[in-house]
């Protein structure tokens, strides 16, 4: 929800960490408030990179309750303590409000439960009142161990080993209400549950062309709301931080007639549960119903998610944020000194960073205050530009059709034509994006042609024009519904400059892979020759391998991920009747190794192996012998991963049958290949809202540089590099890079990036396996909470 973080404050370069570098400490972690889905791999991180670093870790069970208590609540962790829960939603150690823990007399028996054991290091996982918690605990500390000493409790000896406390925390919250951290852990997972019920509601309510009032959780923000309604096209939704009209329910009477009328047969309307009027008189879902049935007449029907939003697994994205943020949380913990400030570990843009502890819970707490003052602007803009932008998105997009203009208004539209086409392998996503480029360009007066099968629709002249309507129900599809295919112009520039001729074509956005990469380079190398490719050109990577240069992100790639992580799990219950076995699976992505080692990370794999770390016999047995050390100490299961063209000779076919011969008295080996399973499915609330904003931001991009380039005769001069563009996401911003300079990032032989940012995460792969490997430090220490902006948070 954050970026309002100055670049300047970044303190500490990335370093390397070594096993046992901190041998003897004492670490607990618990987890406090409300449960979310990630929490258990956050603490299997934390107990495992503990154990990494030499120190002895501890879990506290039943949160502040726990620590109150003592006795079993306080216990060693081990290796395969934390074993198999990765995948489990919810708390396996458990969490409780505690009233005791308010008073002071109940943190008195907290800090000697605590001595008692040497633990001196806490990991707080939970919402802003367990941080705030934690915070007051550690400064009543010395007070604390002061009280313990005077009354003999504790020696003094003890009273001076442990005269300081250490916190971290991490925010575990489905609401995603934290400001200072993009995402909190299980917010992404509760949108997958939220999304998952609509796209099956949406098919029964289709049959009987009814209406659904969906209710969600956020008493106090409207994050997953709103979320929900950009990835789900609902037609309304109801929020506590922006107050429908006071005549809202004729406004949505209206809104609803008119879009059956124009042959929608459902409806869906989303309802935060803390949604509120413009008197501050709560809306509930009842409400909303009485309205549609009172005045429209029509079948509706109520669905109130309640506690399955918490439910299920975390999602490969919460897992993966996880494992993140609890390493760094460890190590924050090692690194602070007596004066260190207490820290957040929160996510900025792609990139992990330790926050001051108490800025971020006072921000959070300035915004529930601007709500309960009815001061819902500044609620907003507290929220951040992030949220703004995507409330300006929804209401945009969930028009029926674009609003009738004045004549003044009209003589300031655009009225250009812009393409949109689809280039390379299909992936989920590319349909939401242009959805959005369609309706945010037909909403500025322009007209949208749509490109069937790619380049090859330029050179077949396979050109349609896209209406409003035309892109309705696209944001949940699969696939690409403009068709796709991997030619390139190379060879047929003539034909495709006559069609764009013809149709008069002024910009063109290009959604794909490596292969929409490489189209726009070789149209844009072509401008001096032919003037119809001296256009704004623009590509948005879309490819489950993850693997175009420009950008940290592509779209499709978190719904294969989701999907791998998913298959993984079931994989591996199917072998729970079945002792000693490993299951060697492989991955797309062609050379590029981002879906094995992240779904390594999110599925708890023990090795995956890509191309670009080479490996050879030896690397093999010496990872077959570490398989079967983990199963001579109670491990039953392996999980290897390797990405289809890590290695030509070593095959997926060739590491079964290797493992099979080196480890048959230790265990079996099966195979897996995934295939295009990978590639199918609806989109991940990541795809649906990223390929949505993307092409926002794409549609607003070409808009400006046709302005930019217009000639006086009305043609287009746009032949400078920065006018043939790809738009990436790098750490916290949006980037548009001209192709021809990414082609000195690009290996084009392997079709890879030559630097990929997700390669420092292998190391916390192999460690969470229990590989011996240095520790590559992410965390970066910002040390002030100046106001300068907001990222690009879902």
């Amino acid at each position: 929800m954050s970026d309002f973080f100055p670049d300047g404050s970044i303190q500490n370069v990335p370093r390397a960490v070594k096993s046992g570098a901190y041998a003897g400490r004492g670490i607990a972690v618990f987890t406090s408030g409300g449960d979310s889905q990630g929490m258990n791999a956050a603490v299997r991180a934390v107990v495992r990179f503990g154990i990494y670093l030499g120190a002895k870790v501890y879990f506290i069970k039943e949160g502040y309750q726990g620590m109150v208590d003592g006795g079993e609540n306080i216990v060693e962790a081990t290796w395969s303590s934390v074993s198999g829960n990765l995948h489990k939603g919810g708390t396996i150690i458990g969490s409780a409000r505690c009233k005791d823990f308010r008073v002071r007399e109940g943190r008195l028996k907290a800090a000697r439960n605590l001595i008692n054991r040497g633990i001196t290091n806490l990991v707080v996982i939970g919402g802003d009142g367990s941080l705030t918690g934690a915070n007051l605990f550690r400064h009543e500390w010395s007070s604390l161990v002061d009280e313990l000493a005077e009354k003999g409790v504790v020696t003094a000896e003890a009273k001076s080993k442990y005269s300081n406390l250490y916190i971290v925390g991490m925010v575990g919250s489905i609401d995603n209400d934290f400001c200072g951290t993009d995402m909190t852990i299980g917010t992404d997972s509760a949108l997958h549950r939220i999304i998952e019920s609509i796209d099956a509601i949406a098919a029964t309510a289709y049959s009987h062309q009814r209406t659904f009032i969906m209710e969600v959780m956020g008493r106090h923000c409207g994050f997953l709301a709103l979320a929900a309604s950009l990835a789900s096209e609902a037609d309304y939704v109801f929020i506590p931080e922006w107050l429908p009209e006071a005549d809202w329910p004729s406004r949505m009477c209206k809104k609803l007639s008119s879009e059956r009328e124009a042959g929608q047969r459902i409806n869906i309307i989303i309802v935060s549960e803390g949604a509120v009027d413009r008197d501050g008189n709560t809306i509930t879902s009842e409400m909303v119903k009485d309205v549609v049935v009172k005045n429209l007449h029509q079948d509706a029907r109520i669905t109130v998610l309640g506690h399955v939003q918490r439910g299920g697994g975390p999602s490969a994205f919460d897992r993966v944020l996880a494992c993140r943020m609890g390493a760094e949380a460890v190590l924050a913990l090692m690194e602070a000194e007596a004066e260190t400030e207490p820290c957040v570990v929160s996510l900025d843009g792609n990139q992990v960073i330790r926050l001051p502890l108490m800025e971020c819970v006072k921000r959070t707490q300035a915004v529930s205050k601007a709500m309960s003052e009815q001061n819902w602007d500044v609620a907003v803009q507290l929220r951040g530009r992030s949220f703004a932008r995507n409330l300006e998105t929804y209401k945009l997009l969930t028009r029926l059709k674009p609003p009738k203009l004045s004549p003044e208004m009209t003589q300031q539209m655009s009225g250009y034509t812009l393409a949109v086409m689809c280039v390379g392998a299909p992936a989920c996503g590319m349909n939401a994006a242009v959805r959005s480029f369609t309706r945010n360009c037909i909403y500025r007066g322009d007209i949208v042609l749509g490109v069937e099968d790619g380049i090859e629709g330029l050179i077949k002249d396979s050109v349609k024009e896209l209406q409003w309507s035309s892109v309705t129900g696209w944001v949940g599809q699969g696939g690409a519904s403009l068709g796709t295919k991997r030619t390139l112009p190379d060879g047929n520039y003539e034909k495709i400059a006559e069609t764009i001729n013809k149709h008069k074509i002024n910009g063109l956005l290009v959604i794909g892979g490596f292969e929409a990469y490489n189209a726009v380079l070789q149209l844009a190398q072509q401008k001096k020759t032919y003037k119809e490719f001296c256009i704004p050109m623009l590509v948005i990577p879309s490819t489950i391998s993850n693997n175009v240069p420009g950008t940290e992100f592509s779209l499709g790639a978190d719904t294969a991920l989701n999907e791998i992580t998913e298959i993984c799990d079931r994989i591996r219950q199917s072998a729970q009747g079945t002792k000693r076995r490993v299951f060697i699976v492989e991955t797309m992505g062609g050379y590029c190794g981002y879906l094995a080692t992240m779904a390594g990370l999110a599925g708890g794999a023990d090795q995956a192996y890509i191309f670009e770390e080479t490996f050879g016999a030896k690397d093999l047995l010496h990872d077959i012998d570490h398989m079967i050390s983990k199963m001579n100490h109670g491990v039953q299961h392996g999980l290897v991963l390797r990405n289809e063209k890590a290695n030509v000779n070593y095959n997926s076919d060739f590491m079964s049958r290797f493992f099979s011969e080196e480890g048959k008295n230790y265990f079996s080996a099966r195979m897996n290949v995934l295939g295009h399973m990978q590639q199918g499915g609806s989109p991940s609330p990541f795809d649906r809202n990223m390929g949505t904003k993307m092409a926002a931001k794409a549609a607003e991009w070409l808009i400006t540089k046709i302005c930019e380039c217009a000639q006086v005769d009305g043609s287009l001069n746009a032949s400078s590099p920065d006018t043939a563009v790809l738009l990436g996401i790098i750490k916290r911003n949006y980037c548009f890079s001209p192709v021809e300079d990414l082609q000195n990032d690009t290996d084009f032989v392997h079709r890879l990036p030559k630097q990929q940012w997700w390669l420092k995460l292998r190391s916390l792969l192999r460690i969470l396996a229990k590989h011996d490997s240095a520790y590559v430090e992410e965390g970066l220490n910002v040390q002030t909470l100046e106001e300068t902006g907001w990222s690009l948070a879902m």
